[in-house]
């Protein structure tokens, strides 16, 4: 079992930043692919970002590249991600997700386990 806890959620002007962390315990967090994923009321939850066990490969929904940045410090068993430039769109509950497989994006049904969510709320 990996547990996961999101934190650093909050409400931002647009144009702001944030920075979300996500601490995990259990099993070896070195061996998951890590990711972020987000849901907005009434949409269907999507992958924001995603990083490999090593830290080598990213990959970046195409309505955040180039404004949010997502890393990984193996030694702390922690994942984050940079939020800059932050849009209204934006709005949603973040969900950090572990998958015990190797790959640079993960889905949804991919996603062995969950955090709880922190709510992220942009005002124009």
């Amino acid at each position: 079992q990996v547990q996961l806890v999101e934190s650093g959620g909050g409400l931002v002007q647009a144009g702001g930043s944030l920075r979300l962390s996500c601490a995990a315990s259990g099993r070896t967090f070195t061996r998951y692919t890590m990711g972020w994923f987000r849901q907005a009321p009434g949409k269907e939850r999507e992958l924001v970002a995603a990083i490999s066990w090593s830290a080598s490969s990213t990959y970046y929904a195409d309505s955040v590249k180039g404004r949010f940045t997502i890393s990984r410090d193996n030694a702390k068993n922690t994942v984050y991600l940079q939020m800059n430039s932050l849009k209204p769109e934006d709005t949603a509950v973040y969900y950090c997700a572990a998958d015990n497989n190797p790959r640079t994006k993960m889905t949804v049904a991919q996603a062995d386990y969950w955090g709880q969510g922190t709510q992220v709320t942009v005002a124009s």
